[in-house]
């Protein structure tokens, strides 16, 4: 898909754009937050999950369809392309 298919007439991205882009990040985030949590290299004394907070959002979106998501209040720019969930909306099912 496009970015001007991705996009309303208005030059506006659409709620289901949007929520196609929340759903992809989370499912990233939960991706790659198990497959720190399975790496064998760790210490005998550390233990517990270590915490995979900002990612890499999915490139298959515009940067615009992410900037909108952090302006909504739903992730939140952690600086050099990434990107984290905001507070109170950590859950990642």
């Amino acid at each position: 898909m496009t970015e001007h298919q991705q996009q309303g007439d208005g030059g506006d991205i659409t709620p289901e754009v949007l929520k196609r882009a929340m759903k992809a990040f989370k499912k990233r985030l939960k991706l790659t937050a198990l497959d720190d949590d399975s790496n064998l290299g760790r210490g005998p004394f550390s233990s517990g999950p270590t915490g995979v907070f900002a990612i890499q959002p999915p490139s298959q979106f515009p940067r615009e369809v992410w900037d909108e998501l952090c302006r909504q209040g739903k992730l939140r720019d952690s600086g050099h392309g990434m990107y984290e969930l905001a507070k109170g909306r950590n859950s990642l099912s």
